[in-house]
């Protein structure tokens, strides 16, 4: 019988998170048990009915079938693909949410919805479930067409999908019930990050194993930068996440770091994840889907190379810029200020290659909102990869640092450069991977440029001329040494413009979700007449 070894598995795994319930350490512990159990119970569940109702040879693809009979495993790019749109709207409205609380802290619902359990919640579903299920089925994509080989592993590329996913259920009601590890970037507990790591390393396997056994000689250089994503990420992850924990089935842990120590390995990792997570994997995009849509050759590949290598080299050293005017030591905030300034010259190049891969075909911007979403992506990486070198200089960050003006920075760079080139690779994929002759609709896509662009502009806007008003008031003194204002008083002034923030937030919001109305009637494969783009009536001038 079909199916039936994995079901065995899943229901031997469903019965142990019962047990682990049942003689939990602490009430964390068996509140994961218990969305543990859940999530396999339901697992096993499905999997019974699909072995009673094996599909035909001969039938269509379902959109997570295991069925996938072609050239290629797309299905499982599919799954990545509908992951992706759902959880964008999911962290996005969670993101809106704690804009409001930050203007009106009255909706602050305690314990469970408040803005220090929300928060990291947000980050997490945009960065790792958003942008994490973008790089997923986008890795899974493109490696299958440049290496002209099927994905390695059979069925352990869907382990990878669904342990992935499991994994970003367990940290969201971590975060939600304040089960995490306590420190500034508020991780899951051990065996969560455990879980993630198995995923990872099979993640790994299925892309190394596909380019190994790849029937085209030259290896792409979009291929280098999603390993590299894949690999330092893995490497992060685990240094960051070394702890002990307190007993086996006790959610409580200590970290393996303290102090000086444990500020620096955060920083290493966070500055890191956002080098290969938020940019390597997103430039792995970049340089294989706006050459495909603009049906235009890379500018140039040797550019793209020198852009790799020296990104590699140089973002690895960057992470202590986030320590300036601390306890660590200066020689050691000085060579990551000193990094950063250099990673302007290599970002800016990735920059001029992805822009000028439109030469000849600048035109395409009147007519197609795609090619238009995947530029200002790029024009956004370029502003923010300017930016960020600009804020680790020593003179800038006492002002900068601890401001709105880092949350103005980090969202033009999540949103506008993350979120814009995953919503372009969505549109391009999203039509090829279901048969449809074109997207539903082209004016929506128009629409959701229009929001998500303008929706980042107010926000970061907003949030620029807020943290630098909230810098400079924070270092106001008297005549006679006192502060001039209270720490009160710069949260007052912050009002109008958090109220700025939300309506961005919203607009952004919205156009997630008329790509997300966008895409389903794509997949349902409803066809809209609507006149082409560009091809409007010309009015004589009078």
């Amino acid at each position: 019988m079909k199916f039936a070894t994995e079901t065995i598995v899943v229901a031997i795994a469903a019965f142990l998170a019962l047990l682990g319930a049942a003689f939990a350490a602490d009430d964390a512990f068996r509140a994961h048990a218990y969305v543990l159990f859940l999530v396999l119970a339901i697992t096993t569940v499905v999997f019974l009915r699909r072995v009673e109702t094996v599909p035909s040879e001969g039938s269509k693809f379902s959109i997570f079938g295991a069925r996938d009979t072609g050239a290629y495993l797309d299905n499982v790019v599919r799954a990545g693909v509908i992951a992706t749109v759902f959880w964008g709207v999911v962290g996005f409205t969670v993101g809106v949410l704690i804009a409001s609380q930050l203007a009106w802290p009255v909706l602050n619902l305690e314990p469970y919805l408040n803005f220090g359990r929300l928060r990291p919640l947000h980050t997490s579903a945009v960065i790792f479930a958003f942008g994490g299920n973008g790089l997923l089925a986008t890795s899974f994509y493109v490696v299958q067409r440049t290496c002209r080989a099927r994905l390695f592993g059979g069925n352990l590329a869907w382990f990878v999908f669904w342990g992935y996913q499991l994994f970003i259920v367990l940290a969201a009601t971590g975060y939600v019930l304040g089960i995490t590890e306590g420190r500034e970037y508020a991780e899951p507990e051990w065996y969560v990050d455990l879980w993630l790591t198995v995923v990872w390393v099979a993640y790994l396997v299925v892309y190394l194993g596909t380019i190994v056994k790849r029937r085209e000689p030259h290896i792409y250089v979009a291929n280098w930068f999603y390993l590299s994503f894949i690999v330092t990420i893995a490497m992060l992850h685990v240094v960051n996440n070394l702890s002990m924990p307190v007993s086996f089935l006790g959610a409580k842990s200590y970290s393996a770091f303290s102090g000086v120590q444990d500020a620096l390995t955060q920083w290493w990792y966070g500055h890191n994840a956002v080098g290969f997570f938020l940019t390597a994997g997103f430039l792995g995009m970049m340089y294989y889907f706006i050459p495909k849509q603009a049906n235009r050759p890379v500018y140039s590949y040797r550019l793209s190379i020198i852009h790799f290598w020296s990104l590699i080299f140089l973002y690895i050293w960057a992470g202590p810029h986030h320590l300036h005017y601390t306890a660590l030591p200066d020689w050691a905030q000085t060579l990551g200020m000193v990094f950063s300034v250099m990673l302007w010259m290599p970002s800016w190049g990735g920059m001029i290659n992805g822009l000028m891969t439109l030469s000849g075909a600048w035109d395409k911007l009147r007519t197609d909102p795609i090619i238009r979403m995947m530029v200002i992506a790029v024009a956004f990486y370029g502003m923010s990869t300017f930016e960020g070198p600009m804020m680790s200089v020593k003179a800038v960050n006492s002002l900068s640092h601890y401001t709105d003006w880092t949350i103005g920075h980090v969202h033009s760079g999540a949103l506008g450069w993350v979120g814009m080139i995953t919503f372009g690779a969505v549109y391009y994929l999203v039509p090829r991977l279901w048969e449809r002759h074109r997207l539903y609709s082209l004016r929506l896509v128009n629409w959701h440029f229009w929001l998500a662009t303008i929706g980042i502009v107010i926000y970061a806007a907003s949030m620029w001329v807020s943290g630098i008003m909230q810098g400079l008031m924070w270092r106001e003194y008297d005549d006679q040494g006192f502060l001039v204002y209270s720490f009160a008083e710069t949260v007052a002034a912050m009002h109008p413009y958090y109220i700025m923030r939300l309506l961005g937030g919203v607009m952004y919001l919205s156009g997630s979700v008329i790509m997300a109305y966008n895409i389903i009637q794509t997949i349902r494969g409803v066809e809209r007449t609507e006149i082409p783009m560009g091809e409007a009536a010309l009015q004589p001038a009078e």
